[in-house]
């Protein structure tokens, strides 16, 4: 790692709605350092929709004149890219696409999206079907990195486990692969079993030993309302859920870690996001250097 590189980078949620260059004024209002946005309304479908290049290259211009991390650009959650329906599949893919595509006005973004739901397929479909959907939306050259989340294991989900984003991994075509990562949710991997309070430098370990620590990108920063291995997922603010503040703060600063980006997707407004970016940052003594 290099020496100029930050401890860590530290950012929350933001919604796109009033642009590109206002969620970089506004990230660092809060006292953070890097960023997410959802790429469209995460719960709705449509186009995407054409962003002014002045407002990005001014986002650009913010981000490097204060030493940021490229933001995390993540993916509704209306996509699906293992669905039994193949115009869900197929609306994921080229949506996808012109995802990344747009992102080459960024570059060095992350764009993160949840492997998806086999629905009955059975979880070795469900991995052949998100593979073979990177080899689609992935090009040679490309400077973003594609992340798979960790998931919590609702329903039929497929990334319960890191063994499950691991033969994701294994199945993308060689050429490609060293264009995918993980993002890793504190919330998601404690609900899947994970014993992210009690034992985070094994769940690291484990991490590295299934997929490689190199892979981890990103990490989503929240607390759980259920108890660990209940796979629920429901994200609690830091410090009032399950896994507890003093284990998420040993999750920011350790040091297999260092240097990355930690987004908050906790129940929040922007007022309450600046206030637990200011906890960790006092708890932490690393302030906005």
């Amino acid at each position: 790692m290099n020496a100029d590189v930050r401890p860590y980078y530290l950012g929350c949620h933001l919604s796109l709605s009033e642009g590109y260059a206002s969620m970089g004024r506004r990230i660092l209002a809060l006292g953070g350092d890097t960023f997410q946005y959802f790429t469209k309304n995460p719960k709705g479908g449509g186009k995407n929709k054409e962003a002014d290049p002045a407002d990005v290259e001014a986002l650009g211009r913010i981000i490097a004149e204060h030493g940021m991390k490229m933001p995390v650009a993540h993916a509704p959650y209306t996509y699906n890219p293992c669905s039994q329906k193949p115009e869900v599949r197929e609306y994921t893919r080229d949506s996808m696409r012109g995802e990344l595509e747009f992102l080459e006005s960024l570059p060095g973004s992350l764009y993160n999206f949840h492997p998806g739901c086999h629905v009955g397929q059975g979880v070795d479909e469900g991995i052949r079907v998100i593979a073979d959907m990177l080899d689609h939306v992935l090009w040679d050259g490309m400077h973003s990195k594609v992340l798979l989340e960790t998931m919590a294991g609702k329903g039929t989900e497929i990334g319960r486990n890191f063994e499950e984003l691991r033969a994701i991994l294994d199945r993308v075509d060689p050429g490609l692969r060293d264009h995918v990562g993980v993002c890793l949710d504190t919330c998601h991997v404690s609900d899947a079993g994970y014993p992210v309070r009690d034992d985070f430098d094994g769940v690291l370990r484990e991490f590295d030993r299934v997929i490689g620590i190199d892979r981890l990108r990103a990490v989503h920063l929240n607390d759980s309302m259920h108890p660990e291995g209940s796979h629920k997922d429901r994200h609690a603010k830091l410090g009032e859920g399950t896994i507890g503040l003093d284990a998420l703060m040993d999750v920011v600063t350790h040091p297999m870690l260092r240097g990355l980006p930690f987004c908050l997707e906790t129940p929040n407004d922007e007022a309450g996001y600046a206030r637990e970016i200011q906890t960790i940052r006092e708890r932490t003594s690393y302030g906005n250097e």
